[in-house]
């Protein structure tokens, strides 16, 4: 037997039958036998709500064959469908401390391992808002190499590491490729009540391409959806010639007791290092109806390109962020977090160029560049344009020190002002992020948990369509120390 077919372990693949105990079973015999899975072209396999997953540890093609995934009655919304794993056990690590700045660990565990360590007497991401919350305990994410080499950049002191979880690599490449999945939309109540019935990638070495995602039957009500792919919990994965779709947005009441949109995605990065999406494709990215495609947490080098999404977003900190020759939509592009954010040659949508998340404390510590851009404001709404968006009062711990960036350079960057409104003298580079410091109090005001000006911005190129002026500030009184230079 040269590969596995679900059929072998009776799939009916008529699109009716339950096939699901069929593909748990074909892919439960590829690992035994390390063979790969493959499926025919028209074949069509209807996934019904029984609590099943199918663990992956072989390649897997799925070519151009359908499948039906129902979640309108499940017995579990929160397990996966498709689990790619690892045939490498966790080992156990022991690292006592870690510091920002420290390259090795002091010992050789051998292989290269992705480690997660974490603290849990230290709460950072405290978030503020409708959705505010307690945060997350203190944790960290890298890459160890065989010898005790650190690969990535610490981002916090670990004085007393609680947990260490350490997931060998795999040096040989995991594909996964294929297949047109269409998800019957679940139709709870809209509340948070995250649906996760979606393929999850959870082995580091990983290529993922050409797989087809679409979702049907959005109703009046609906729970959110935590991502049709998720990457967790590992390294180096590449996400290639993919089509997702974004959710529809429903309205449920926050953790502050107000109405809240509720984020639904259909790519979740959770705990990553070196992630790729390369030529990945979304319908209707200026559908205001719709959420914001991408969501991450705690993610380290994760770079689109040539990508066409309505968002990308990252939540609890992303550390080196990169976007290149791509199109975001409505939604535009959301981040906080570390090192150096890059835009080049691309297009964006959003409300602002970027938007640091106020619900986050508006933070990235480094730098930002920005390089052959066409910026629409807000979808082409009649607004005034404000390049970078902050909001940070300084009133609330994030449990960290928030930072604007403490650079940014622009090097053409065109903004299509057209539907500007008709009383529009001039765009800002920076909105008023904290109406509480005025000209009587700009010298004096002290807030309790500050935000770290920006030092310096160096702008080439910058332009609009109307050829309007630029200013620096819609609060001059927050920029009376930033150093700009501009250049030709």
């Amino acid at each position: 037997m040269e590969f596995v077919t679900y059929e072998q372990f009776g799939a009916r693949a008529d699109g009716v039958t339950d096939d699901m105990p069929a593909i748990v079973a074909a892919h439960a015999y590829a690992n035994e036998h390390n063979l790969p899975v493959r499926t025919t072209a028209d074949a069509h396999y209807y996934i019904g709500g029984r609590a099943l997953t199918a663990e992956v540890l072989t390649d897997t093609d799925w070519g151009t064959s359908r499948f039906t995934i129902d979640d309108r009655a499940v017995e579990n919304n929160r397990a996966p469908l498709f689990r790619v794993g690892s045939r490498l056990a966790p080992i156990e690590l022991k690292i006592p401390a870690l510091h920002r700045g420290q390259k090795n660990v002091g010992f050789a565990p051998g292989v290269d391992c992705y480690v997660v360590v974490t603290q849990t007497n230290i709460r950072r991401y405290i978030r503020l808002g409708a959705n505010q919350n307690a945060g997350s305990f203190q944790t960290d994410n890298f890459e160890l190499k065989a010898d005790g080499t650190i690969a990535h950049e610490l981002l916090w002191d670990f004085d007393a590491i609680d947990r260490v979880s350490a997931h060998p690599i795999e040096t040989e490449t995991r594909r996964i490729r294929g297949g047109r999945f269409v998800t019957i939309a679940n139709q709870e109540p809209s509340t948070y009540n995250y649906y996760s019935r979606n393929i999850v990638i959870a082995r580091s070495n990983v290529e993922v391409s050409d797989i087809h995602h679409s979702v049907t039957g959005e109703g009046e009500t609906g729970a959110p959806y935590a991502g049709f792919l998720t990457i967790s919990g590992c390294a180096r994965v590449v996400v290639r010639d993919c089509f997702l779709t974004s959710h529809k947005i429903y309205v449920t009441i926050g953790s502050a007791g107000v109405p809240v949109s509720m984020g639904s995605y259909d790519i979740n990065i959770g705990s990553a290092c070196d992630v790729l999406f390369k030529d990945c494709f979304e319908e209707n990215i200026l559908d205001r109806s719709r959420w914001g495609i991408v969501g991450s947490n705690f993610c380290k080098y994760v770079t689109f390109d040539g990508c066409v999404f309505s968002r990308t977003d990252a939540h609890q900190g992303m550390y080196n962020y990169t976007i290149r020759n791509c199109t975001l939509g409505h939604q535009g592009l959301n981040a906080i977090g570390f090192g150096k954010l890059t835009i080049e040659n691309s297009v964006l949508y959003g409300g602002s160029l970027i938007g640091f998340r106020g619900d986050y404390g508006s933070t990235w510590h480094g730098e930002v560049e920005i390089k052959n851009v066409l910026w629409h404001p807000a979808g082409g709404r009649p607004v005034t344009p404000c390049v970078f968006g902050f909001s940070n009062d300084g009133q609330h711990d994030f449990g960290y020190d928030c930072a604007m960036p403490e650079k940014i350079t622009v090097e053409n960057l065109t903004i299509d002002d057209s539907a500007a409104p008709a009383d529009y003298e001039a765009f800002f580079l920076f909105n008023n992020y904290n109406g509480r410091v005025n000209a009587e109090n700009r010298d004096s005001y002290k807030a309790p948990y500050p935000l770290a000006p920006c030092r310096e911005l160096i702008l080439r190129g910058l332009k609009s369509v109307q050829g309007k002026p630029w200013k620096l500030c819609a609060n001059e009184n927050l920029t009376p120390a930033l150093r700009v230079v501009e250049e030709g």
